[in-house]
């Protein structure tokens, strides 16, 4: 289970997400449908955890894979990553004074 600290993402789920969640575990197997970037093929290791495919709100069945605990903490730290970095600059940026030429 990803750490839900400094997160909405559980209030943003589906009521019916327990449901959705055993659907894909099963569809998979129970298999890590991550793809290695190192071989290319999918992880299937077994996998307890179900994850977005891309980092949005996205909650239908095709946009949803079973992932193994390892891959699924290392893809949700790399897109929280990612998401605070965008919003970082957007602070700084905003603090920014404009230019004088743009007065």
């Amino acid at each position: 289970m990803p750490n839900w600290e400094g997160s909405d993402r559980r209030e943003r789920l589906p009521a019916d997400w327990p449901e959705r969640r055993q659907l894909v575990l099963i569809r998979d197997k129970h298999r890590c449908q991550h793809v290695r970037e190192d071989t290319g093929r999918k992880c299937l290791a077994p996998a307890r955890d179900v994850d977005h495919i891309n980092a949005d709100d996205d909650h239908r069945l095709e946009a949803l894979q079973a992932i193994c605990g390892w891959h699924h903490d290392r893809k949700s730290g790399r897109e929280g990553g990612i998401a605070s970095g965008i919003s970082r600059r957007a602070a700084r940026d905003a603090k920014k004074k404009p230019h004088a030429g743009y007065l």
